[in-house]
């Protein structure tokens, strides 16, 4: 175990904080022991610290998993810009910063790599991680909630995540461990034992806080037509000229179209979605972080990572499919614990009047139904066994099958590359019941932070919160 006043010492000459937030100490403890974690903490709360800490205090390389480019950048931007041996790797950057940074890994120059699980389970570099004389401190799996999520955001390569650790260790000198932490700021009970089973956690410990936030005020409104939502939309803004915040919308052509319309308005602003390039997504987040944008429309791509404490308003122009989603997402005003404010403008619960908000999500559930069916068919012509690579050149979704039936408990993986079909239930249909949890929620009569705790496992700890909506009426 280090010492923990070096622990200590290391964490205030690096990030300039006197002591700890509760639990992130507890965290780093318990990483520097070798105990896998599971850990959910609020947006805000300082997760990244938890496990970038112990990767310095340690020799060898501690992998942190990562789902998105953006979030990676601004990770590893934070820890060069300290002078710190961390690097990225992913498909946007170039050949020769690919080669230098496989080159750094090769010859144990890094306490940090950030990569997507593909990136992860490529060839070059799990060669290199598969080589016993590299030291591998751990795997961190940030934002794990994407590895529960299905549907149009679902990404199969979570689902082999678990076989990493014992694949890693056959290449070790027996005694070696190679702890596992999971960080999210939204999981709820359901969630938590599927990130536990998936990654093949070992008695974890637990660090769980509730996402509770007393300075911000969550609202919803229902709208009767496009054009009401369109004036709602500019009613708010008007309200907020001068503070800096997000307009989230669901699909890249909305927020392409949404942004064009509030530019003709006079607002400084500026679509962001996955379908831009990597320099344009870096240009726009330095652009809203200094504040010549006051605000930016964007998908779910944005935000994750993205560390601007001074943001006052949320505001859901078309509003996500699940809890989760939308907890992330409301999360990111007010991380200055300053009073902010979420809103989410919903079609009145009929449909009959604004059908839009029901077809966006007919239009995602079926296609999530759509791929459910193709892997039911799949499923019954893929071999018992064999390698991934190889049924993926022969069978299209082959890979999406395969998860849905380590999802169901019918398949394991032998290895990051190999499976075996078990015999069991079938896979089943979508789950609607996350669908019909967020309705409920944005048509709740009771208290909105009440809701969103009780559904996250927290029902002890739910009170009214006295600002939102339903409190203020």
């Amino acid at each position: 175990m280090t010492d923990w006043n070096r622990v200590r010492e290391t964490f205030q000459n690096v990030w300039g904080y006197d002591d700890f937030r509760y639990p992130q100490g507890e965290i780093v403890k318990a990483i520097l022991q070798q105990q896998d974690t599971l850990v959910v903490l609020p947006t805000g709360g300082g997760k990244s610290i938890c496990f970038q800490l112990p990767a310095l205090l340690q020799n060898g390389v501690t992998l942190v998993v990562s789902p998105l480019v953006a979030l990676m950048e601004n990770q590893v931007k934070e820890l060069l810009d300290r002078s710190l041996p961390a690097a990225t790797l992913h498909s946007e950057r170039s050949k020769y910063e690919k080669t230098a940074t496989l080159k750094a890994l090769e010859r144990q120059q890094l306490r940090l790599l950030y990569l997507s699980p593909e990136t992860l389970l490529s060839p070059k570099v799990w060669q290199i991680l598969s080589q016993p004389q590299i030291v591998v401190n751990g795997m961190m799996l940030d934002e794990a909630h994407c590895l529960v999520q299905w549907g149009d955001t679902f990404r199969p390569a979570y689902r082999r995540l678990g076989a990493v650790r014992s694949s890693l260790l056959k290449t070790r000198s027996p005694g070696t461990q190679i702890p596992i932490a999971a960080f999210t700021a939204t999981a709820d009970p359901d969630a938590q034992r599927t990130i536990q089973d998936v990654l093949q956690l070992r008695s974890p410990q637990q660090f769980l806080q509730n996402p509770y936030r007393p300075n911000l005020s969550l609202n919803v409104r229902h709208t009767c037509t496009p054009r009401s939502r369109k004036q709602q939309l500019l009613k708010f803004l008007n309200q907020h000229r001068q503070e800096a915040g997000l307009v989230y919308a669901r699909t890249r052509r909305d927020c392409e179209t949404l942004a064009h319309w509030l530019q003709q308005q006079g607002f400084a602003t500026a679509a962001y979605h996955a379908g831009l390039g990597s320099i344009d997504r870096r240009q726009l987040e330095d652009r809203w972080l200094e504040g010549s944008l006051q605000f930016v429309v964007c998908t779910s791509a944005f935000g994750m990572g993205i560390n601007k404490p001074n943001v006052r308003w949320v505001l859901h122009y078309q509003v996500p499919a699940l809890l989760s989603e939308y907890l992330q997402e409301v999360g990111r005003a007010g991380r200055d614990g300053k009073p902010s404010i979420a809103l989410a403008l919903v079609s009145e619960p009929t449909g009959w009047l604004d059908p839009s908000d029901k077809q966006r999500q007919q239009f995602f559930q079926n296609r999530e139904n759509a791929q459910i069916r193709r892997a039911k068919q799949l499923s019954k012509q893929l071999p018992k066994s064999g390698s991934l690579d190889a049924v993926k050149h022969e069978y299209k979704d082959a890979e999406i099958a395969l998860s849905l039936l380590h999802s169901t408990g019918r398949l394991a993986w032998r290895d990051p590359f190999y499976y075996q079909i078990l015999d069991g239930k079938s896979i089943p249909n979508a789950n609607t019941d996350a669908v019909k949890l967020m309705a409920k929620y944005f048509n709740t009569r009771r208290c909105r932070w009440m809701f969103l705790l009780e559904a996250f496992g927290f029902r002890k700890e739910a009170k009214p919160c006295g600002h939102c909506d339903r409190c203020k009426r």
